[in-house]
């Protein structure tokens, strides 16, 4: 994970200082605001990752003296089918619909995008219908 909170954290860099030179120059707002929610969005994975890869062993992926048959073997797992994301999908379609046609489509986008929260985190948890 390291070379991965690198690349985004140099991401992130580069679009501060971009956005410090555009700003500057520019006098234009929302160019302006779009570059630091790019940097903001480069820095929060980024510094997640950095944070992750100082608590967990080394990956044969970080190892620059690795051979192929080090990262040979158990990959990992990855999640099975889930109704869950399309569940928190219609959770916040129903949210931005309530910004158009009324603030009572609150209620059912919140309520679906907390059962998708809830039930995505338990079915994650225990690892899925088996």
């Amino acid at each position: 994970m390291k070379i991965e909170a690198k690349l985004l954290l140099f991401l992130g860099l580069f679009f501060g200082a971009m956005c410090a030179v555009y700003w500057t120059w520019s006098l234009e707002n929302a160019g302006g605001v779009m570059m630091f929610s790019g940097m903001l969005l480069c820095f929060l994975p980024g510094s997640y990752y950095l944070w992750w890869s100082r608590r967990m062993k080394a990956r044969p992926e970080d190892n620059p003296n690795a051979t192929q048959e080090s990262g040979a073997g158990f990959v990992g797992t990855f999640p099975g089918s889930s109704i869950f994301p399309f569940v928190l999908g219609m959770g916040a379609f129903f949210v931005v619909l309530a910004l158009v046609f009324g603030i009572w489509l609150l209620v059912p986008g919140f309520a679906l995008a907390i059962w998708a929260l809830l039930g995505g985190t338990s079915e994650g948890r225990r690892g899925g219908n088996r």
